[in-house]
Protein backbone atom coordinates (compact mmCIF):
# COMPACT_ATOMS: atom_id res chain seq x y z
CA UNK A 1 0.00 0.00 0.00
CA UNK A 2 1.29 3.50 -0.56
CA UNK A 3 -0.37 6.26 1.05
CA UNK A 4 -0.38 10.49 0.16
CA UNK A 5 -1.31 13.59 2.20
CA UNK A 6 -4.83 12.50 1.46
CA UNK A 7 -5.08 9.57 -0.56
CA UNK A 8 -4.08 5.86 -0.01
CA UNK A 9 -3.19 3.44 -3.22
CA UNK A 10 -4.11 0.02 -2.21
CA UNK A 11 -3.55 -2.94 -4.15
CA UNK A 12 -6.39 -4.02 -6.39
CA UNK A 13 -9.13 -7.33 -5.46
CA UNK A 14 -11.21 -9.33 -7.74
CA UNK A 15 -13.72 -7.35 -6.08
CA UNK A 16 -12.10 -3.86 -7.15
CA UNK A 17 -12.61 -5.00 -10.60
CA UNK A 18 -16.32 -3.45 -11.47
CA UNK A 19 -15.13 -0.21 -10.34
CA UNK A 20 -12.17 -0.17 -12.22
CA UNK A 21 -14.27 -0.67 -15.18
CA UNK A 22 -16.98 1.79 -14.39
CA UNK A 23 -13.75 4.43 -14.14
CA UNK A 24 -12.15 2.81 -17.63
CA UNK A 25 -15.82 3.44 -18.89
CA UNK A 26 -16.74 6.76 -17.40
CA UNK A 27 -17.52 9.46 -20.29
CA UNK A 28 -14.89 11.57 -18.79
CA UNK A 29 -12.26 8.95 -19.22
CA UNK A 30 -13.14 6.52 -21.95
CA UNK A 31 -11.29 8.58 -24.78
CA UNK A 32 -7.97 8.54 -23.34
CA UNK A 33 -7.49 4.87 -21.53
CA UNK A 34 -7.37 1.49 -22.82
CA UNK A 35 -10.63 -0.58 -21.34
CA UNK A 36 -9.66 -4.03 -20.08
CA UNK A 37 -12.06 -7.10 -19.71
CA UNK A 38 -12.67 -8.33 -15.98
CA UNK A 39 -10.06 -11.43 -16.91
CA UNK A 40 -7.39 -9.14 -18.08
CA UNK A 41 -7.67 -7.15 -15.00
CA UNK A 42 -7.64 -10.41 -12.86
CA UNK A 43 -4.42 -11.68 -14.28
CA UNK A 44 -2.97 -8.16 -13.87
CA UNK A 45 -3.78 -8.43 -10.02
CA UNK A 46 -2.38 -12.25 -10.12
CA UNK A 47 1.48 -11.68 -11.87
CA UNK A 48 4.34 -10.03 -10.90
CA UNK A 49 4.72 -8.15 -13.54
CA UNK A 50 2.00 -6.05 -12.96
CA UNK A 51 0.50 -3.61 -9.78
CA UNK A 52 -2.93 -2.86 -9.99
CA UNK A 53 -3.99 0.04 -7.67
CA UNK A 54 -6.91 1.14 -6.68
CA UNK A 55 -7.03 5.18 -5.07
CA UNK A 56 -9.18 6.06 -1.99
CA UNK A 57 -9.72 9.14 0.11
CA UNK A 58 -8.81 8.24 2.88
CA UNK A 59 -11.55 10.93 4.64
CA UNK A 60 -14.14 9.14 3.40
CA UNK A 61 -12.72 5.80 1.79
CA UNK A 62 -14.07 6.30 -1.57
CA UNK A 63 -12.80 5.36 -4.45
CA UNK A 64 -11.31 8.35 -6.54
CA UNK A 65 -9.30 6.21 -9.00
CA UNK A 66 -6.80 3.84 -10.40
CA UNK A 67 -3.25 3.16 -11.43
CA UNK A 68 -2.07 0.31 -13.41
CA UNK A 69 1.57 -0.18 -13.50
CA UNK A 70 3.78 -2.76 -15.77
CA UNK A 71 6.88 -3.57 -14.25
CA UNK A 72 9.95 -4.95 -16.28
CA UNK A 73 12.95 -5.47 -13.72
CA UNK A 74 15.43 -7.02 -16.40
CA UNK A 75 15.74 -2.59 -18.00
CA UNK A 76 14.40 -1.54 -14.90
CA UNK A 77 11.52 0.35 -16.52
CA UNK A 78 8.25 1.15 -14.46
CA UNK A 79 5.50 2.00 -17.48
CA UNK A 80 2.48 3.58 -16.17
CA UNK A 81 -0.24 1.90 -18.69
CA UNK A 82 -2.96 3.30 -16.98
CA UNK A 83 -4.16 6.13 -14.70
CA UNK A 84 -7.49 7.71 -13.95
CA UNK A 85 -8.64 9.87 -11.27
CA UNK A 86 -12.28 9.98 -10.93
CA UNK A 87 -12.43 13.82 -9.26
CA UNK A 88 -10.53 15.91 -10.87
CA UNK A 89 -9.38 19.36 -10.21
CA UNK A 90 -8.09 18.58 -6.45
CA UNK A 91 -4.44 17.72 -7.29
CA UNK A 92 -5.19 14.38 -6.86
CA UNK A 93 -3.10 13.10 -9.90
CA UNK A 94 -0.25 15.32 -8.77
CA UNK A 95 -0.04 13.37 -5.01
CA UNK A 96 -0.40 10.13 -7.35
CA UNK A 97 2.30 10.52 -9.09
CA UNK A 98 4.37 11.98 -6.94
CA UNK A 99 4.13 8.67 -4.91
CA UNK A 100 4.51 6.59 -7.50
CA UNK A 101 7.76 8.44 -8.67
CA UNK A 102 9.30 7.54 -4.91
CA UNK A 103 8.13 3.90 -5.51
CA UNK A 104 9.95 3.12 -8.66
CA UNK A 105 13.25 4.77 -7.70
CA UNK A 106 13.82 4.73 -3.92
CA UNK A 107 11.49 1.53 -3.12
CA UNK A 108 11.78 -0.66 -6.48
CA UNK A 109 15.03 0.97 -8.04
CA UNK A 110 14.06 1.21 -11.42
CA UNK A 111 15.68 3.36 -13.66
CA UNK A 112 12.64 4.58 -16.06
CA UNK A 113 9.61 6.08 -15.53
CA UNK A 114 7.57 6.47 -18.44
CA UNK A 115 3.85 6.58 -19.92
CA UNK A 116 2.07 7.16 -23.16
CA UNK A 117 -0.67 9.73 -23.45
CA UNK A 118 -3.28 10.51 -26.07
CA UNK A 119 -2.33 14.34 -27.65
CA UNK A 120 -5.84 15.43 -26.90
CA UNK A 121 -5.52 14.08 -23.52
CA UNK A 122 -4.91 17.71 -21.75
CA UNK A 123 -5.60 17.00 -18.19
CA UNK A 124 -2.51 14.50 -18.11
CA UNK A 125 -0.48 16.15 -20.45
CA UNK A 126 -0.50 18.87 -18.19
CA UNK A 127 0.13 17.03 -14.68
CA UNK A 128 3.11 14.93 -16.22
CA UNK A 129 4.54 18.39 -17.62
CA UNK A 130 3.77 19.72 -14.02
CA UNK A 131 5.20 16.70 -12.07
CA UNK A 132 8.69 17.36 -13.97
CA UNK A 133 8.34 14.26 -16.67
CA UNK A 134 10.62 14.70 -20.52
CA UNK A 135 8.32 14.59 -23.37
CA UNK A 136 10.41 11.93 -25.37
CA UNK A 137 8.11 11.75 -28.53
CA UNK A 138 5.27 11.25 -30.42
CA UNK A 139 4.47 7.69 -31.87
CA UNK A 140 2.46 8.95 -34.85
CA UNK A 141 -0.78 6.59 -35.26
CA UNK A 142 0.59 4.10 -33.07
CA UNK A 143 -2.99 3.21 -31.73
CA UNK A 144 -6.07 2.06 -33.47
CA UNK A 145 -9.09 2.72 -31.91
CA UNK A 146 -13.16 3.74 -32.49
CA UNK A 147 -12.09 7.09 -32.51
CA UNK A 148 -9.52 5.80 -35.06
CA UNK A 149 -5.32 6.02 -35.91
CA UNK A 150 -4.41 7.87 -32.57
CA UNK A 151 -0.89 9.42 -31.74
CA UNK A 152 0.66 8.55 -28.13
CA UNK A 153 2.98 10.61 -26.89
CA UNK A 154 5.54 9.18 -24.77
CA UNK A 155 6.93 10.92 -21.54
CA UNK A 156 9.14 9.99 -18.90
CA UNK A 157 11.29 10.31 -16.28
CA UNK A 158 15.39 8.77 -15.20
CA UNK A 159 16.30 8.23 -11.68
CA UNK A 160 18.93 10.61 -11.99
CA UNK A 161 16.23 12.84 -13.49
CA UNK A 162 14.40 12.25 -9.77
CA UNK A 163 17.24 12.58 -7.41
CA UNK A 164 18.56 15.38 -9.33
CA UNK A 165 14.51 17.42 -9.05
CA UNK A 166 14.71 16.04 -5.55
CA UNK A 167 17.96 17.69 -4.58
CA UNK A 168 17.24 21.28 -6.41
CA UNK A 169 13.67 20.77 -4.21
CA UNK A 170 15.41 20.38 -1.17
CA UNK A 171 17.84 22.85 -1.75
CA UNK A 172 15.23 25.41 -2.51
CA UNK A 173 13.36 24.80 1.01
CA UNK A 174 16.73 24.64 2.85
CA UNK A 175 17.33 28.75 1.48
CA UNK A 176 14.34 30.07 3.25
Amino acid sequence: MLETKRLYLDYAKESDIEDIMKLENHKDNRDFVWKGTYEEHKKEIESKDFLLYVIKEKDTVETAGFALIHLDYKSERFELRRFVISRKGLGYGKEVINALFKLTFEELNMNRFWLDVYPDNHVGIKLYESAGMHRDGILRQNYKSERGYLDQVIYSMLKSEYYQMAETENNIVKEY
